[in-house]
């Protein structure tokens, strides 16, 4: 009987756990794979080590050690010795999406105080190679365009 309960307790835990996996993202389900990979590298190279076997366990903790070092570094952001983005107004506006004007006029590679059919001609230029669907990039046209419309005022 006890057998029975602890079965239909770990089905239970499984089909809760497929029900959370159905319902995540695609980027938290590859942190937490990696979060695993990471802590079982951990766990094979202090067992390897507690064992006696050293070189194992250095071969172990080369081949996760780039694994766990940067997952570390993606918690923590603010660590020591790494760049922060900057500071002040143009920091934050880098971190939430927003274009300064002097960020879109670099995009469109113009001068600033650009008359508006400058800005249009330069924009069109740029769009002719960026455009997803001349094989381009997302990320690029989007900015294109963002800069289009903060120098625009669209």
């Amino acid at each position: 009987m006890l057998f029975l309960v602890l079965g239909g307790l770990v089905l239970f835990i499984f089909l809760g756990g497929l029900r959370a996996f159905e319902r995540a993202s695609v980027t938290s389900i590859k942190s937490l794979v990696a979060w695993i990979a990471a802590l079982a590298g951990l766990t094979l190279g202090l067992l390897l080590i507690l064992s006696g076997r050293w070189p194992l366990a250095i071969g172990a903790l080369t081949f996760f050690g780039p694994t766990i070092w940067n997952h570390w570094r993606a918690a923590h952001p603010a660590a020591p010795g790494r760049k922060s983005g900057g500071s002040g107004a143009g920091a934050a506006a880098r971190r939430s999406g927003a274009m300064t004007r002097e960020e879109a006029y670099q995009v469109l590679g113009v001068h600033p105080g650009a008359s508006e059919d400058d800005i249009r001609a330069a924009h069109r230029r740029l769009m002719r190679g960026a455009h997803p669907d001349r094989g381009g990039s997302d990320w690029l046209a989007s900015r294109i365009n963002q800069a289009r419309d903060v120098l625009l005022g669209g």
